[in-house]
């Protein structure tokens, strides 16, 4: 089943899905531009990894259950009805409460175009930002960092594909236009000038625009499709609920927009 947006579904991300669609994105592009690039390029996927606290990311921990519940009011019950209680009163001056570590280890994939002659060398860089390069000051917005701004001075080409509303945007000396997502191809002749596209919800998303090493001609990949694709394939419709509230708020025309699409679509 489709999705209702014709663009990107931003219930993707809202519904905490953004991981495994994150990685089915990076595949479909890879296997595309894999069957488009010229006999002297090849095509490959790389994967950045780092372990942050889950408090730095500011995530929740998750729940544990211990096979044993005690509390200090109520706890399970036991077989006799009787339920066990911690007795404050017992724990020794020399006890204290703390927390524990928490990490968790983030793994973000890329892919890479590059050139297999005269000799081996990237080319050009597409990066899809995931939830932890937005969170400014982090490890994931300080590890995404350091490589693009590498890449912005000349290493390499850029093509970064933002499609989160939440989150802080990447920096850029003169403003990103005003629109739910965007895509940004730096070329590295012109960098750090960039070309940048809009790209939303309520229309179908540009196609993606890969540059290669000159003269050689761009690539193009219909992100829509791939979308579209994935949606279908991996079942998103039935995992969404499309009653949560969305964060960030839409705009308000945005929002009348989406009440009628989501209801229009539930009825079909």
């Amino acid at each position: 089943m489709k999705s209702p947006f014709p663009g990107m579904d931003p219930f993707i991300e809202a519904c905490g899905l953004w991981e495994g669609f994150h990685h089915h994105v990076i595949e479909h592009i890879s296997a595309a531009l894999a069957d488009q690039v010229p006999e002297n390029y090849f095509v490959d996927t790389g994967t950045r990894n780092y372990v942050v606290l889950v408090e730095e990311e500011g995530k929740k921990p998750s729940v544990f259950k211990p096979d044993v519940d005690v509390s200090t009011r109520t706890s399970r019950r036991r077989a006799n009805g009787a339920a066990a209680v911690l007795d404050e009163s017992a724990v020794g001056e020399d006890t204290y409460t703390v927390r524990a570590l928490i990490s968790e280890e983030f793994r973000e994939s890329f892919i890479e175009i590059y050139a297999a002659e005269p000799e081996r060398r990237l080319v050009t860089c597409i990066e899809m930002l995931s939830p932890s390069n937005k969170r400014k000051g982090t490890a994931g917005w300080d590890e995404y960092l350091r490589k693009r701004n590498g890449l912005l001075l000349g290493e390499a080409n850029l093509v970064e594909i933002d499609l989160l509303r939440g989150g802080q945007r990447m920096p850029t000396v003169d403003p990103l236009p005003s629109s739910p997502y965007y895509i940004l191809v730096a070329r590295r002749p012109k960098a750090p000038y960039c070309r940048v596209q809009t790209a939303h919800y309520r229309r179908p998303l540009p196609k993606l625009v890969v540059p290669l090493e000159s003269p050689d001609p761009d690539l193009s990949v219909d992100l829509q499709s791939i979308v579209d694709a994935i949606y279908k394939r991996y079942r998103y419709r039935p995992r969404i609920d499309y009653a949560k509230p969305l964060k960030p708020r839409l705009p308000k025309e945005d929002a009348a927009w989406l009440r009628r699409t989501t209801r229009e679509s539930v009825r079909s």
